[in-house]
């Protein structure tokens, strides 16, 4: 569905974000995209949905070019929630930013009160919504921002550190409802530093270091090479140092584990089936 052909892209012709990166995103797919700041990891995100171009190279939906859409365009398709919501919000209420939203993409009003008060309840955000955004909590204002791109239920969802701000309880909630974003077909990209919430809930990983694709395939194979791991300046996922603290005494507990009903079947092994 989305295909990223060579693309690279500098800023002010400068610093080079992008060094060449090919990606495709099927349909429904469900992808975290990891790596250290600097990586170009948001870069590339918004290359999705027009807000940058390529300097060279193709973005392509559905087999088109994106540069025969406009930005207006591409967000009916991709939404974008971006890492500081102080950068999307600016209106005086929750419910008119989200309001704003589906009427600057041609929805009708009585629809998109529907929509509002359907994503605002969601989100757990009901009580807040005659509350100015700029009154919230950091946590909140994330929140906010995710229903105002999510009330316009875009074909992909992209989000840029969307756990940053959320108690763990909140981390739940998102990736109930990003899992059922993704059951509906959806695709799900999201931008992250968090390992854990990427284990638990995302079975693609593309790794990035200096404007560049690493590593690309299946989750637990991608964040257990230490090698990837280290480029990417990431913290090294419990259970994986759990491994290897027990590869050290037992030789027959691989190192490089991530799942923990893998750990949970060579353990009992161990302990003869106990």
């Amino acid at each position: 569905m989305i295909i990223l052909e060579d693309v690279h892209f500098a800023y002010d012709g400068l610093y080079t974000a992008l060094r060449g990166v090919s990606l495709q995103i099927d349909e429904g797919e469900s992808v975290a995209i990891m790596g250290s700041n600097g990586a170009g990891k948001t870069t590339l995100v918004k290359h999705l949905n027009g807000l940058l171009r390529p300097d060279k190279g193709r973005v392509i939906l559905d087999g088109v070019d994106t540069k025969h859409y406009s930005v207006a365009e591409l967000a009916r398709e991709i939404g974008l929630v971006m890492q500081n919501p102080d950068h999307q919000l600016f209106l005086d209420s929750v419910e008119r930013e989200v309001l704003f939203s589906l009427e600057n993409l041609g929805y009708s009003k009585e629809e998109s009160k529907i929509r509002c008060k359907q994503t605002l309840n969601h989100l757990g955000l009901e009580a807040l919504s005659d509350r100015s955004p700029f009154t919230l909590s950091g946590g909140e204002r994330k929140r906010v921002a995710l229903a105002s791109v999510l009330a316009t239920q875009p074909r992909v969802l992209s989000l840029d550190e969307p756990t940053i701000g959320q108690d763990a309880r909140q981390k739940e909630t998102l990736a109930m409802m990003l899992n059922e974003l993704n059951e509906k077909g959806k695709a799900v990209i999201v931008v992250t530093h968090d390992i854990e919430f990427v284990i638990e809930n995302f079975p693609r990983t593309v790794a990035m270091a200096n404007g560049r694709i690493i590593a690309d395939g299946p989750t637990n194979s991608v964040l257990s090479n230490n090698e990837v791991i280290e480029m990417c300046s990431l913290t090294r996922p419990q259970l994986t140092e759990t491994a290897r603290c027990l590869h050290n005494v037992f030789p027959d507990v691989p190192e490089r584990l991530t799942l923990m009903d893998d750990l949970e079947e060579i353990v009992v092994k161990i302990l003869g089936g106990i």
